[in-house]
């Protein structure tokens, strides 16, 4: 069983997936910490250096890596739903999670973030909010898409940890 966590930049998906890995016996796998383990290079240099066009045909690769795991939780980046046929590979694969928040919540998170992300630096010389807001926008007709859909300030990571263990296959009693 493949789970994949989407959602915006800082909802959480890192930490969450870890803590659910670790509750269902899963491996966990951050499709970013992949990219930046095996190429030695933050995503932020990156696009910088080679675009945003570059990244995303990599990211994809590494996502159809994910296809060959068994038992594991995946994190991908904010945009690997929304490019390519990502969400529908991810869909084929196994089963998607999205980590929605509410706008003032999400922007009061990215504005706490650690990790120097590529295209907030965008939103710099504009309304914060707004360009958070409008990008997301863009982003939810993918994340919508998942299978199954929390919303991340409850909090009630119980609740998500039964929603996939209902997925999971039983064998058959003999």
């Amino acid at each position: 069983m493949r789970i994949y966590l989407v959602g915006y930049m800082a909802s959480g998906k890192s930490q969450v997936g870890a803590d659910l890995a670790g509750r269902l016996g899963f491996s966990f796998v951050d499709l970013d910490d992949m990219f930046e383990e095996r190429y030695r290079i933050s995503i932020y240099d990156f696009f910088e250096k080679y675009s945003e066009r570059n990244f995303r045909k990599i990211e994809q690769k590494l996502l159809h890596e994910t296809a060959s795991l068994d038992q594991v939780m995946v994190s991908t980046g904010g945009g690997t739903p929304c490019f390519f046929d990502n969400m529908a590979f991810i869909k084929s694969s196994g089963f998607a999670i999205y980590l929605r928040w509410n706008i003032p919540e999400l922007v009061s998170r990215l504005r706490k973030v650690k990790r120097k992300r590529p295209l907030l630096k965008e939103f710099a010389s504009k309304d914060f909010q707004e360009s958070v807001t409008a990008h997301l926008r863009e982003r939810e007709f993918y994340y919508n898409q998942a299978d199954y859909i929390f919303e991340a300030e409850a909090g009630d990571f119980d609740q998500v940890v039964c929603w996939i263990r209902s997925k999971q296959v039983k064998p058959a009693s003999s």
